[in-house]
């Protein structure tokens, strides 16, 4: 049976009011490539009518595979009205004016913040699996993200390494965010407070050769000619420290996003600690 016009029209303004739906929206627009890697994992296949052009990019997308064959927007308005969406999934970093225009037209949009905690994380997935009519699928999700957190803790007692997110430019994750909860979750200690981070930040070469962690997750720099911003991740000086430091590549698209990344995340950590151990971390 098919929804009619008036039940997909009240469904849409439920959603612009923040209120359950009615019925299962049928063309979802994401224009955030965190929001990207839920609904690939959430939605089916009909239901997304475009992701972000970040969701094909290998080097920053968990779903570069899946996204090359969905159509996706460079997040302006024209493209996504032109859409006809009747749900669009907006970041608090999406476009002002494509937010704009779209309220100006009633577009159902959705935003979510970034997520700071794994229990924030969670309650995303719950609420966007909610929001697309598949709630049984969230809650599958959020058992194997779980699971997968479970699986990369350590044994208690176990030793704890200390480390640093290392990636370009020498930027951290500090106290207060996801993947530094999920370090701790994975046996590592971040001694990104000792440098002074707050959040997110930089850490500068000097001052991590002052006073290096027991391992270093380092970035992998990105295709082609290398930048400045790459090479900080392997500078000539920090083999002065090789006796002292492990470094251990981790994604750079491993860090930011939650929701069904933090599988990957978790086993990617889980290898990290692994291979520093083996190393003589």
């Amino acid at each position: 049976m098919t929804a009619s016009r008036r039940e997909v029209v009240g469904g849409a303004l439920a959603l612009a009011a923040g209120g359950p739906p009615k019925v299962a929206p049928r063309r979802i627009v994401s224009l955030n490539s965190c929001l990207d890697a839920m609904l690939v994992h959430l939605a089916d296949r009909g239901q997304i009518a475009a992701l972000s052009h970040y969701a094909r990019e290998p080097q920053g997308s968990t779903v570069a595979a899946q996204a090359r064959t969905l159509p996706f927007t460079w997040e302006s308005a024209e493209e996504v009205i032109a859409l006809r969406p009747d749900l669009v999934l907006a970041s608090q970093h999406s476009a002002l004016a494509t937010r704009n225009a779209l309220k100006r037209l009633r577009t159902p949009v959705q935003r979510f913040k970034v997520p700071k905690s794994v229990e924030e994380s969670l309650a995303q997935v719950r609420r966007l699996a909610g929001l697309i009519g598949h709630r049984e699928r969230g809650e599958a999700l959020v058992a194997r993200i779980e699971a997968a957190i479970a699986a990369a803790t350590p044994t208690p007692g176990a030793r704890r390494l200390s480390a640093l997110i290392y990636q370009p430019n020498g930027f951290a994750a500090g106290p207060g965010t996801l993947v530094d909860e999920m370090m701790t979750h994975a046996g590592f200690d971040n001694v990104a407070r000792r440098y002074g981070l707050k959040t997110w930040g930089n850490v500068s070469l000097e001052r991590l050769l002052a006073d290096p962690p027991r391992v270093l997750l380092v970035g992998e720099p990105g295709p082609g000619a290398r930048s400045w911003a790459d090479r900080v991740m392997t500078h000539p000086a920090l083999k002065s420290i090789s006796g002292r430091m492990r470094q251990v590549r981790l994604p750079e698209k491993l860090l930011y996003c939650g929701g069904p990344v933090l599988i990957e995340t978790a086993a990617a950590l889980t290898r990290a600690r692994a291979q520093a151990l083996k190393a003589g971390a």
